[in-house]
């Protein structure tokens, strides 16, 4: 397999755009397959509508499933680009094999601890009398591709921190595509309704999992998957790393939840369904915001890594105002079509007019300062990349903490609707932290003179 990008040689600018554009179309393509997944099951013959409500319950649960994937594959991958920049391949090597046990093990364990506990989480999370059964039917059967979907989500970030970025798009977008294919078939062909969606979704996880299975136990790429070399104290280095992107996938749910409950308290039996309503299509128009954005910033990251391992200053200085410009040049994009194409994207939820213009109205608000969150994502994972997640962890966390504060301040204030100005309050409260904590601390992040044992305190 011919190496892609070469992260220590390649001129900067292309290398971004080539590592980049492939990670944000895969997270495009997954967003895509969520909302045409939302529309197949909404059109089940006579329970449509409460089918999609039950699926939509096991929301929060699936993604924090899948945050998993990212505890370890994205704590993991930024520390094995560090040591092949370093070129120390074997412990390079050794990160690569100790996370691989790590997700085939919390893969495992998941399926064991949340299969019977699944009623109280479901109930929990908003199921009913009449929605728990579709949520237990998708939900139970989902539960059986728990390994194969952190296996594929964590070893892809693994592929593209080794310069192969097309092939870790084409693993994401294998399983998205199948998915997409297979659900009329269980869906509507083979009569099996939600259960079929279910069984789709997990053979398109299983599929995604050959596939990264195939090239990193392959003799084509410059770190394979070994079995041995297991430490504890490499483990807890990639559990800290990863728990900054873990944390945010944790937190955004929380918040969603959060977010419901107080539109559905202060809107009250009159306004309250409608204006839980209207959040759940911003949060689908959301969705195709953050997930390519996170694409970019997650995807660059191993410029970063490597280079870090590399002591290369001046690359790391350019890749990280190249995926500056990147994520602020996509969320501006994204910006402009929340104006010109958000009645389009509301009308794929719901045909009322009324309905349509409150949504469009909330898309609008909420849009108001996603400019700014393009710098967000671009720092704070950046130094996710640098292993610096004393900086991203409290960064990430300051944004949350503002959007909380809005969130429970705002409606006591200002009506009901005015909620959905929280998402702007914390995309700028937040960045602006950012920027400035950025400014002050790259310079000692980057004063590798000063700190020449920085790369040996990672665990070997």
């Amino acid at each position: 397999m011919k190496l892609e990008n070469d992260l220590g040689a390649d001129p900067i600018r292309p290398l971004v755009w080539r590592i980049a554009i492939p990670s944000m179309l895969a997270q495009f393509v997954s967003v895509l397959y969520s909302i045409v997944d939302r529309i197949y099951i909404s059109n089940i013959p006579l329970v449509g509508e409460t089918a999609l409500a039950g699926v939509g319950v096991c929301g929060p649960v699936v993604t924090m499933l899948g945050a998993f994937a990212s505890l370890i594959g994205i704590g993991g991958a930024p520390l094995m680009s560090i040591r092949m920049g370093a070129r120390r391949m074997e412990e390079a090597r050794r990160i690569q094999s100790n996370a691989f046990l790590m997700l085939c093990v919390c893969g495992v364990i998941l399926t064991a601890v949340v299969f019977p506990l699944r009623r109280p989480m479901l109930m929990a999370f908003g199921a009913s009398a009449v929605t728990y059964p579709f949520a237990e039917e998708y939900f139970s059967i989902y539960l059986c591709g728990t390994v194969f979907n952190l296996l594929a989500l964590g070893l892809d970030q693994f592929i593209i921190s080794q310069g192969y970025s097309k092939e870790g798009m084409k693993s994401v977008m294998l399983g998205a595509a199948l998915n997409i294919v297979l659900d009329p078939v269980f869906i509507f062909a083979f009569d099996m309704g939600v259960a079929g969606a279910a069984v789709a979704t997990v053979l398109s996880q299983l599929a995604s999992c050959v596939y990264v299975l195939r090239i990193l136990l392959g003799r084509n790429v410059p770190v394979r998957i070994r079995l041995g070399g297991y430490r504890w104290a490499l483990m807890r280095r990639i559990l800290a790393l990863g728990s900054t992107p873990f944390a945010i996938v944790a937190i955004d749910n929380v918040m969603i939840i959060a977010l419901n409950a107080v539109l559905q308290f202060y809107g009250g039996e009159a306004l309250g369904d409608r204006l839980v309503t209207c959040a759940t299509i911003v949060q689908s128009f959301m969705l195709v915001v953050t997930m390519p954005l996170s694409g970019i910033s997650c995807g660059t990251q191993t410029i970063l890594a490597f280079n870090y391992g590399a002591r290369r200053r001046d690359r790391i200085l350019e890749a990280q105002k190249q995926i500056v410009r990147m994520c602020v040049g996509y969320v501006t994009v994204l910006f402009v079509l929340s104006r010109l194409a958000g009645p389009l994207f509301v009308r794929l939820f719901t045909a009322e007019p009324d309905l349509a213009a409150e949504a469009f109205a909330a898309i609008k608000v909420s849009t108001l300062a996603i400019i700014p969150l393009g710098v967000q994502y671009a720092l704070v994972d950046g130094f996710t990349g640098m292993g610096q997640v004393r900086l991203s962890l409290p960064l990430s966390f300051w944004r949350k903490l503002v959007y909380f504060a809005a969130l429970f301040l705002i409606p006591r204030v200002f009506p009901a609707r005015a909620v959905f100005f929280v998402e702007p309050v914390s995309d700028v409260l937040g960045p602006l932290v950012t920027i400035l904590v950025y400014r002050w601390t790259i310079g000692r992040v980057l004063d590798f003179e000063e700190d020449e044992a920085d790369i040996e305190r990672l665990p070997a």
